[in-house]
């Protein structure tokens, strides 16, 4: 069984649009403007999601899932220069940045909805 290439950069490139900004302004709170560039957060989202991906392809379950997030804190560490409890502090605000951004564009889109089918 083979990997898809097209779903694969599909999925990288949704990734680098949605998690790189969120990932870079954990990194410049946690890190600092000097180690948390955007190309890092960039390069992190990048290699994670494509060393993901294939390490998902060949392991299955929770095995797959706690070696995809060693693989991400073992970026972060070294892409914004930090110890791994920063690195994981970092993973943590990000996740919880990502949260908030979601719950408040669903909120807004729940308002724009019942806006538009309220009838005067």
């Amino acid at each position: 069984m083979a990997i898809n290439l097209d779903a694969l950069l599909i999925h990288v490139i949704v990734n680098v649009v949605i998690i790189t900004p969120v990932l870079w302004i954990a990194g410049r709170t946690l890190a600092g403007k000097e180690k948390a560039k955007f190309t890092d957060s960039l390069m992190i989202v990048v290699l994670g999601t494509v060393i993901g991906s294939v390490l998902q392809f060949a392991f299955s379950g929770i095995v797959a899932g706690l070696i995809v997030l060693i693989v991400w804190l073992a970026l972060i560490k070294h892409f914004f220069d930090c110890g791994s409890l920063r690195a994981f502090l970092i993973a943590l605000v990000a996740v919880v940045i990502f949260v908030v951004i979601g719950v408040v564009l669903a909120l807004l889109g729940f308002f724009a909805l019942r806006t538009l089918l309220s009838f005067p």
